[in-house]
């Protein structure tokens, strides 16, 4: 049996009022009043495609061993790097083993299912037989533009493989079509589309059917098998003339949550299937289509196995997880697109020691420590010698990591002085029962949010951006547990 093992979402905290972007540039876009419903998930200043990846993968790995991990695919059209591998990246942080293959899946929106699909394929081949496939993306669109309404932030991940699969791939069906909707070149930030009518006549109310049509004709199934059909179309108009074609009831027809979240381009269909199996049932069979430049079509069975499935965070916790965004200025500073003064500190030339990263990547990008062997103590960073005092051990370590831990504020600070695009930079001790002490950055959180002793999780995140190379560098920030009223 091939299939999906695991799955997890990460939607970032804070959600931005579509009508505050409206109040704001509606004098230039008045019709984009009718876009102005809802919110929109925003990521935030310190958060990339790689960090929602590395979120959305933690949750995919809740009570699996990563040591069997031997592929990893990360799919997105909004990537960091271009000459770095970003899955290599994802794979450091989640502390997977180095005998794993990686690949990054660009370009296309259908990315995201394209990935899935040949994770899946790739389960015929050798090894344990477990992949794990994420997807995350940050389009951008210009400010009063129909895609700024319309597009949100978000990521999710699928642990795939042959052994306790909670959803088993049933068949699939794939075309390719050199359609242009949305496109960007190589040095465009910003989405740009052509006409909303060619986009909805000429694209999603032929290409999708086509798919489908072509998927039941290769498969024998038919569309009354499925509990659960996902594609994504926030054209509410084309999303009707698509299900009534088809016989699709509304219960039938997932949540696309553009009013909740958004368009979130690559990852979007696969946050519709995480948050389907969120609820599923075995014998539950469901259909999914990732549509760009073509569409990718593949239907599961949901088996007996999901009832096994360790609890998770996934699409669901993000959403109830949320923030207000109060500030659309903010936003637009955060995505780089409005040019603020932030202080002379912020004018500091950050570059990347790339010699010294790969000495330290495990320590850096995974949080990897030591415990001590004879003890059992606990320390990051990664010592010879143990720090317990009764101890004393030396060269007697292992492996310890603290990416999924939580740990208390020891003691913190807001700092006004500090360089940052949220001021007041925040910033603490936070020490963990295992053992270990260390300052890290404090995000996802206001000042008066702060407490001594207020438990935290680790979040993988940007520590900083050196523009002149256009680099990011990452590290891991403290996410205080705050408990919203």
């Amino acid at each position: 049996m091939i299939g999906i093992v695991s799955y997890g979402g990460y939607i970032p905290r804070y959600r931005l009022n579509r009508a505050l972007i409206l109040k704001a540039m509606g004098w230039m876009a008045p019709g984009n009043a009718g876009l102005a419903r809802g919110e929109k998930a925003v990521a935030a200043f310190d958060e990339d495609p790689i960090t929602m990846a590395v979120a959305a993968g933690m949750d995919a790995l809740q009570g699996f061993d990563r040591s069997l991990v031997d592929a990893i695919s990360f799919a997105s059209t909004s990537m960091p790097f271009k000459e770095r591998q970003n899955a290599g990246i994802i794979k450091e942080a989640l502390g997977l083993k180095d005998q794993v293959g990686s690949a990054d899946f660009c370009s296309g929106i259908k990315g995201g299912t394209t990935a899935l699909l040949n994770a899946l394929n790739a389960l015929n081949g050798p090894g344990t037989g477990t992949g794990l496939v994420c997807a995350a993306d940050i389009r951008l669109g210009k400010p009063a533009s129909p895609q700024e309404m319309i597009f949100g932030d978000g990521a999710a991940a699928f642990l795939v493989g042959r052994k306790d699969v909670i959803a088993e791939l049933k068949g699939s069906f794939c075309t390719s079509h050199d359609f242009v909707d949305h496109y960007r070149g190589e040095f465009a930030r910003f989405d740009r589309q052509w006409e909303d009518r060619w986009i909805r006549d000429m694209g999603l109310t032929r290409i999708i059917p086509e798919a489908i049509n072509g998927f039941l004709a290769a498969t024998g199934m038919k569309m009354a098998d499925f509990s659960k059909v996902v594609y994504p179309c926030h054209y509410s108009a084309a999303r009707k003339q698509i299900n009534k074609m088809f016989g699709i009831a509304p219960e039938v027809d997932q949540n696309h949550f553009q009013t909740e979240i958004g368009e979130t381009g690559t990852p979007h269909v696969l946050i519709m299937l995480a948050n389907a199996l969120e609820t599923a049932s075995p014998g539950d069979k469901i259909l999914v289509i990732g549509f760009g430049n073509g569409c990718d079509v593949l239907s599961f069975e949901v088996t007996d196995q999901i009832r096994n499935l360790p609890a998770r965070k996934g699409v669901s916790g993000s959403l109830a997880n949320r923030r207000e965004l109060d500030s659309y200025t903010k936003y637009l500073v955060w995505r780089d697109i409005l040019t603020v003064d932030a202080g002379l500190r912020m004018e500091e030339d950050l570059w990347t020691r790339w010699s010294a990263l790969w000495r330290k990547r495990k320590e850096v990008l995974g949080l990897i420590g030591s415990r001590c062997l004879k003890c059992g103590t606990a320390q990051y960073p990664p010592q010879r010698v143990c720090v317990n005092a009764e101890c004393g051990a030396i060269d007697n370590m292992e492996d310890y990591g603290f990416a999924d831990k939580t740990g208390t504020i020891a003691s913190y600070t807001s700092d006004n002085l500090a360089a940052s695009i949220d001021p007041p930079a925040k910033y603490g001790q936070i020490e963990f029962a295992e053992g270990g002490k260390f300052m890290f950055d404090l995000t996802d959180c206001d000042p008066d949010d702060i407490q001594t002793g207020m438990s935290v999780s680790l979040s993988f995140r940007r520590k900083y951006h050196d523009s002149r190379r256009d680099i990011s560098g990452y590290f891991w920030k403290a996410v205080p547990m705050i408990k919203e009223n």
